[in-house]
């Protein structure tokens, strides 16, 4: 249980901070697309290889997710169709082509519908790795990793990302490339979620992405460096939550924590759509008081 809330929790970091930028440069959408189509990078690399836990894996689905980004702005840079178009256009194509080649040739091994949907968190710890006399899940180790190499690349390039994600023009004027950081940022993305994607599936994949970013915008807008912090920590909480939940009444628990993810972000909108009625109300008295004094 303790090994699954960590694989849980190292995922929710993994994405979240990344998933911040996906969510200011309103490309949202896009991680639902490359969450899918990695598939097929996944299915064409086992078909080559027959190894599951092959390395090359990873470097199939990234250059996949690398060629949904390509294919996305391509079609979207044409000005003929809007980029949510783009998306739904250029995700149905390669992620049917990966659907028919896994239930045509590949019924009888791990890559089925269902685990590639909702993953088995469960089964995470199954498979270990020893990491200095210690063994550990794979999936924990992995993206532990992958975790320390987004936390360097925004870190490295924090001003780069936080002026390209508000105002790419300017940071075009600035002297940098803002489509370069792009597709370095959706590289990165692409190498996470193929991570995530066989512990945990693709649908708390793309939660796991948009979720926290999405609820902490909510609450902290102006501030990136507290927008990134508050996602990492709403990213746990969830994890935790939904964990237990999963755990204690016996459903899925990718399934659960992606709820979970969900009612938060529901409940903080919500609230926060309330609390400025309120001081909107007070803000009116006062004016009012002002001008009847």
């Amino acid at each position: 249980m303790i090994e699954v809330l960590l694989v849980l929790i190292m995922t929710g970091l993994s994405t979240s901070l990344l998933g911040v930028f996906l969510v200011l440069r309103k490309s949202g959408m896009a991680t639902d697309a490359i969450s899918h189509t990695i598939l097929l990078g996944i299915v064409v690399v086992f078909f080559l290889t027959g190894d599951l836990r092959s390395p090359l894996l990873i470097i199939g689905a990234t250059l996949v997710g690398i060629l949904t980004v390509y294919l996305i702005n391509v079609v979207t840079a044409s000005k003929m169709m809007r980029q949510d178009a783009a998306i739904g256009l250029v995700f149905t194509a390669l992620f049917a082509v990966a659907v028919i080649l896994v239930s045509r040739y590949a019924r009888n091994v791990h890559l089925d519908i269902d685990a590639v949907l909702l993953g088995q968190v469960l089964y995470a710890p199954l498979n270990r790795i020893d990491l200095f006399g210690v063994s550990l899940p794979y999936a924990f180790v992995q993206l532990s990793i992958i975790f320390i190499i987004n936390v360097l690349f925004v870190v490295i390039f924090y001003k780069e990302l936080k002026i390209s994600s508000f105002d790419p023009v300017y940071a075009t004027l600035a002297g940098f490339s803002a489509m370069i950081v792009y597709y370095v940022l959706m590289t990165l993305v692409s190498v996470t979620a193929v991570a995530a994607f066989d512990a945990v599936g693709s649908i708390l994949v793309i939660s796991f992405f948009i979720a926290p970013a999405a609820t902490s915008y909510l609450i902290v807008n102006r501030s990136l460096l507290k927008m990134i912090i508050l996602s990492l920590v709403i990213s746990v909480i969830n994890s935790v939550i939904g964990c237990y939940i999963g755990f204690y009444l016996d459903i899925s628990i990718s399934g659960a924590v992606a709820s979970i993810s969900t009612a938060t972000f529901f409940i903080v909108y919500i609230g926060t759509r309330i609390l400025k009625a309120y001081n909107h109300k007070n803000y009116m008295k006062k004016e009012t008081r002002a001008y009847n004094s």
